[in-house]
């Protein structure tokens, strides 16, 4: 089993920063990736970054050139930097990883979420 532990939500006025951590723990073999997804009232869960344990990186276009992920592979760590940030950044962010192996449908896991507030 694996287990995910975020931190960093909070409230924040439009135009400032927050910086979310989250670290994986548990029974972990080998990792394809690690990200940030969201979740806004009334909307569906959407993708913010995905980190590939082959070095790429891909971002939401909502997001581009304002938000930043990064991973520390021996930590099993995913980070996400959060700037200039706006009232539609609302959401509950949820943390991500994808195992390298198991059956398709057993290699998700997901943190518990943490809430991101941006209003003045």
């Amino acid at each position: 089993q694996v287990q995910l532990e975020e931190s960093g939500g909070g409230l924040v006025q439009p135009g400032g920063s927050l910086r979310l951590s989250c670290a994986a723990s548990g029974s972990i073999l080998s990792v394809n990736a690690m990200g940030w997804y969201r979740q806004a009232p009334g909307k569906e869960r959407e993708m913010v970054v995905r980190v590939t344990s082959a070095g790429k990186t891909y971002y939401a276009d909502s997001v581009k050139g304002r938000f930043t992920g990064s991973r520390d592979i021996a930590k099993n760590a995913v980070y996400l930097q959060m700037n200039s940030l706006k009232p539609e950044d609302t959401a509950v962010y949820y943390c991500h990883i994808e195992l390298g192996y198991g059956p398709p449908g057993y290699r998700d896991f997901w943190g518990q979420g943490t809430q991101v507030t941006v209003s003045s």
